[in-house]
């Protein structure tokens, strides 16, 4: 039993070493923002895009296919990075932010309640109440990040002498209804960004899209959530309302 479990508590330090790692270089460019924060973006979205075509190659099809695959992920990818990149640094966090509140709450509330999957042939391990864990996560999120911001924004613009009525106003008001269904909705599109890459790799054969981040797999393993919720956001800040 002790050789069995050593694999596993080495791989999991070699895990919480490499995030740390990663936590710190997004830190470090969120806070310098400018040309630092842009080519972090557009270096993880080609890496991104490399081991994409790399899986693309994998796959057993045709020239065509193949060609119109890589076209429609040099889009997919490269919109998302472009969203990020023109998005304010504050709104980048918040989507970072709701990126991670799914995937924590999806695998706490899978692991706790477990029950039917999603879809086992692509993904075995995500069910329905991971997905709803992960709705939850990031709408309380959403709400706390926006909440914080307002509240903020209150601080400088008004001359309200009370400080409860400015809490009140940043995270009891109609807004904050707003930003906890949007939040699940980013749940959602970070799940489907999840899957997309599953079935990917499922149909290339791999478990991982490189063994670039050790503990991790690949660029694209870590940003699949990232890039739909990127589009996602990019298309509801296109469209005219």
């Amino acid at each position: 039993m002790a050789a069995a479990e050593a694999p596993r508590r080495s791989d999991l330090a070699v895990r919480v070493v490499s995030a740390a790692v990663m936590l710190a270089i997004a830190a470090v460019a969120l806070w310098r923002g400018g040309w630092v924060l842009d080519g972090l973006i557009g270096l993880v979205a080609l890496v991104a895009l490399i081991e994409f075509a790399l899986l693309l190659w994998r796959i057993p099809t045709s020239a065509p296919r193949r060609g119109a695959a890589l076209i429609a992920g040099s889009v997919y990818i490269g919109y998302a990075a472009l969203v990020l990149i023109i998005l304010p640094a504050a709104y980048v966090v918040v989507l970072i932010g709701a990126v991670i509140a799914t995937d924590t709450g999806a695998f706490f509330s899978g692991r706790a309640i477990g029950g039917p999957r999603i879809a086992p042939a692509i993904s075995p391990s995500k069910t329905w109440a991971g997905l709803f864990g992960g709705m939850i996560a990031a709408a309380l999120w959403m709400v706390l990040a926006l909440g914080t911001l307002r509240y903020g924004l209150a601080g400088m613009e008004t001359a309200k002498l009370d400080p409860l009525t400015n809490v009140l106003d940043a995270y009891l008001s109609r807004e904050t209804g707003i930003g906890a269904l949007v939040g699940g909705g980013l749940a959602v599109a970070a799940q489907a960004g999840d899957f997309l890459e599953s079935w990917i790799k499922r149909r290339a054969g791999v478990k991982d899209s490189s063994r670039l981040i050790p503990g991790h797999g690949g660029v694209f393993d870590r940003v699949d959530g990232m890039l739909a919720v990127a589009v996602l956001a990019g298309l509801a800040l296109a469209w005219p309302f």
